[in-house]
């Protein structure tokens, strides 16, 4: 007798059909095979399964079983597959029934798509990529899927299809013999859901550094990536701690795209269904390149979404940046660029959003010092050495972060700085006029050089002092049209429909490593 059941796999951050064949044939030997490239994961199904049936209650088939996993080229990963294995040897003994006519109010095997980890008593445990997989049904037709419970909350997301939270082999069961009913998960509102992001740090507890919060506020009203640089202890990190508190809301259909990428990297937090706020990742120095890009999955394990990905629509901080290793630093050209990861391997090659604000900050020297010695200057001459001129072109804004007076340091009543609040408004006003002019999702980083044509129009002063910086300080194209969207983005704060001279000054301002040279 032969069974098939609906499962998936993953491609990326994107869910692809897998079809679960189960043939079985009572006269040969007790034999049980599993092909279509599995794992080792996939190949020790064979043991959970016959255990959690034997522990639930349902019987195990005595003869020769071949189990095929289709598409029969792709390699399969993981024990997903477990509960679809389980509910295809049923099938094939008769205890759950296949090929009945499709529709009423009993669920059709026919109708669903299963998956989930089998423990030995028969419970059923979470993966990963729930929520690709509740899309990939939804795009093609299926009634509904079988989840396991933990699972149930990123999956019902989706809509236009059921979704069951299943907790163990007998619910499956149950469900799919009409014995046992069960209510999909209600449908979600995602508006509702979503909430502003809380910084630990509110900006106003930043002693001094009005220049840099400035430089904040026009990054992140513009989508512009941004270095700090300056001396160690002057709240380079802190004012990253508080960065959070100055981005915008997350959109629904944004809340989606993260909670994909952090499904598919099983970094979902328990019992949670959705990532609610913008992500802010902040990965350690010695961090590996294919942790920050993305990739790993060797042994012809498929690529994982890396630190790029998951502040995908948020913030990447990298504190310290030199002591970052070259490879790792040289990876991040192409995505910055790109706004996407794309992961070559002989297999094939996957692509990962990366569409997120990075954020870096670094001291001028090893030491964290800035002295004016000729030793000094070497040091510091070497220490910038590790950022090559295309990573820094890729970087919209450098600001310098200086020593922090004592007077503003011994302050402790009276006028506080700039807050999070005062900066949030700030940028708000600046992206509403973007979303009037651009139209949503696409801030001033983003424009391409015809665009910028068309809408940041320059007086006749702005274009003279912009010939003047690009000629004198010798900046590449590259780093002429960053020049044009800070000015745009600067004009925006201001409510100026043009570029006038004194918004390509500031802009020129945030150029410091060019001008530097």
């Amino acid at each position: 007798m032969l069974a098939r059941i609906q499962s998936f796999l993953l491609r990326g951050i994107d869910a692809a059909a897998c079809e679960i064949e189960v043939d079985f044939d009572n006269r040969g030997m007790d034999k049980q095979t599993v092909v279509g490239l599995p794992d080792a994961a996939v190949k020790e199904s064979i043991d959970r399964v016959r255990a959690a049936l034997t522990n639930a209650g349902y019987p195990f088939p005595y003869g020769r079983t071949v189990v095929n996993l289709a598409p029969a080229h792709v390699r399969k990963e993981g024990a997903v597959y477990d509960l679809a294995i389980a509910v295809g040897l049923l099938a094939v003994q008769g205890v759950v029934p296949v090929g009945r006519p499709l529709g009423g109010d009993v669920l059709a095997l026919e109708e669903c798509v299963l998956a989930g980890e089998l423990a030995l008593d028969g419970r059923l445990r979470p993966v990963r990529g729930a929520l690709a997989m509740a899309l990939h049904a939804a795009e093609t037709g299926r009634r509904a899927v079988l989840v396991p419970a933990e699972n149930a909350a990123e999956a019902s997301i989706v809509s236009g299809v059921d979704v069951y939270a299943v907790r163990d082999l007998s619910q499956v069961v149950g469900l799919l013999t009409g014995r046992l009913e069960l209510e999909p998960e209600p449908p979600v509102d995602l508006a509702s859901r979503l909430t502003d992001a809380r910084a630990s740090v509110d900006f106003a507890e930043v002693k001094g550094q009005e220049a840099v919060k400035r430089a904040i506020v026009v990054a992140v009203s513009g989508g512009h990536n941004l270095l700090m640089l300056g001396p160690a202890g002057t709240g380079k990190t802190m004012m990253a701690k508080a960065l959070p508190g100055v981005l915008p809301p997350l959109t629904p259909a944004e809340a989606v795209e993260i909670t994909r990428v952090y499904s598919v990297a099983g970094a979902l937090p328990a019992g949670e269904g959705l990532v609610r706020v913008r992500p802010v990742r902040a990965p350690h120095h010695t961090a590996s390149a294919p942790a920050v890009v993305g990739g790993g999955g060797g042994g012809g394990m498929p690529p994982r979404p890396g630190e790029l990905s998951l502040a995908h629509r948020g913030v990447l901080f990298l504190d310290e940046l030199p002591e970052f290793g070259r490879n790792v630093l040289e990876t991040l050209r192409q995505p910055l660029e790109d706004h996407q990861v794309t992961i070559a391997r002989a297999s094939g090659t996957l692509t990962f959003p990366a569409d997120m604000m990075f954020v870096a900050a670094m001291n001028p020297t090893p030491k964290g010092d800035t002295g004016l010695e000729d030793a000094s200057r070497r040091d510091r001459d070497r220490y910038m050495a590790k950022l090559s001129g295309p990573l820094l072109d890729r970087i919209d804004v450098h600001v310098e972060a200086p020593a922090v007076p004592w007077e503003e340091l011994a302050k402790r009543n009276g006028a506080r700085g700039t807050s999070s609040a005062e900066m949030r408004t700030q940028a708000e006003r600046a992206r509403a006029m973007q979303a009037a002019r651009q139209g949503e999702g696409l801030p001033n980083a983003r424009l391409s050089g015809a665009r910028l044509d068309e809408m940041a129009s320059m007086s006749q002063g702005a274009e003279k002092l912009l010939e003047r910086a690009v000629t004198e300080l010798g900046m590449s194209a590259r780093a002429y049209d960053k020049l044009r969207r800070l000015g745009r983005t600067i004009a925006d704060l201001e409510g100026s429909e043009g570029i006038e001279a004194s918004h390509i000054g500031e802009a020129v301002q945030y150029r410091l490593l060019d001008r530097s040279v």
